[in-house]
């Protein structure tokens, strides 16, 4: 059940990630659509980033309630958003919107990858 349970989330968070990109690439800035824009970015950045890394991290124990989940996904996720924001203001990339979703997306990609794999083994 572990692994069906693990693939699932693994193509809903790769899925999430897809359509995010899309809104956030595609949707033209004065068209009614960029409250999707909006709302998906936000989940994305405050959510996302910190589900996979709980979802790393306590995979193998299941003594975490869902509240909990939400809250450590939330602060974990704009910690991970601050790392990058740090990270990137100290390249010569800088901060910029394209910067920061391609870094945010490749994060969430390996943490999606590592927890799949790692779910997989148990």
């Amino acid at each position: 059940m572990q692994k069906i349970k693990g693939r699932y989330q693994f193509i809903s968070i790769i899925a999430f990630t897809a359509l995010t990109l899309l809104t956030a690439y595609v949707t033209p800035s004065d068209s009614c659509l960029v409250v999707f824009r909006y709302a998906f970015g936000f989940i994305f950045v405050s959510f996302i980033p910190g589900y996979c890394l709980v979802y790393l991290l306590f995979s193998k124990r299941e003594k975490v309630d869902m509240v909990e989940k939400i809250v450590l996904s939330v602060a974990l996720s704009f910690s991970i958003a601050g790392l990058i924001g740090l990270f990137l203001g100290l390249t010569p990339i800088g901060i910029n919107f394209i910067s920061v979703t391609i870094s945010l997306t490749v994060v969430v990609l390996f943490l999606s990858f590592l927890a799949l794999f790692i779910s997989r083994e148990h």
